[in-house]
């Protein structure tokens, strides 16, 4: 479970430079029972395109690394 946070976390780091391109960032939470739970902020937090960034792109990227998660949630 540590090296699986170890590894989301080194993910998000990596996703973090283009969020915050479009004036947004990203932050870990915590991961629990498979599930990153994440808060977006900045101009990411009210983007209409959040649901797709979140899904497409940054839930595809941990997945791909740790196929154990199931989700990535946004919380507010």
């Amino acid at each position: 479970m540590k090296e699986q946070t170890q590894k989301i976390i080194q993910i998000i780091d990596e996703l973090r430079p283009f969020l915050i391109n479009d004036g947004g960032n990203i932050e870990f939470v915590k991961y629990e029972d498979n599930i990153v739970y994440i808060k977006m902020s900045g101009a990411c937090a009210s983007c209409h395109m959040l649901d797709l960034t979140l899904k497409e792109r940054i839930e595809a990227a941990i997945k791909e690394e740790v196929p154990e998660v199931i989700e990535v949630v946004n919380v507010k």
